[in-house]
C-alpha cells in the first residue's frame, strides 16, 4: 500500500480501531496531515456519493497529535461480522 488512510469523523474512526487486525486494546489517534490528502476512492463516490464518511488517504505521514481515550461503540455482533468481512479479504482495495 502507498498511502495512509484517516478520517475527521470519530465513529469512524472507532469502527476502523475495533475492526482492524492485531492484538491489544483498539487505539485512535488524533493526527494532522504533513502534506497532501485526497478522498479515500475506496468508499467516496464509489459506495457512498460525495464525501459524507469524510475518509480521506494521504501518501504522506501523519503527524500523531494525541489519542481519543473513547468513542461510541458500536453493536459487537456488527463488528465481529465485519472482522469476519475483513479476514475472508472481501473488498478491492483502490491504490
Amino acid at each position: 500500500m502507498n498511502h495512509i488512510y484517516f478520517t475527521t469523523q470519530q465513529k469512524g474512526a472507532g469502527l476502523a480501531a475495533e475492526i482492524a487486525k492485531g492484538e491489544g486494546r483498539s487505539r485512535v489517534y488524533v493526527v494532522a496531515p504533513t502534506g497532501t490528502f485526497e478522498d479515500d476512492p475506496n468508499v467516496t463516490n464509489r459506495k457512498f456519493p460525495g464525501n459524507p464518511t469524510r475518509s480521506y488517504r494521504s501518501a504522506r505521514p501523519l503527524r500523531i497529535v494525541g489519542e481519543l481515550e473513547s468513542w461510541e461503540s458500536l453493536d459487537p455482533a456488527f463488528i465481529e461480522e465485519l472482522r469476519r468481512r475483513v479476514d475472508a479479504g472481501m473488498g478491492e482495495i483502490i491504490n
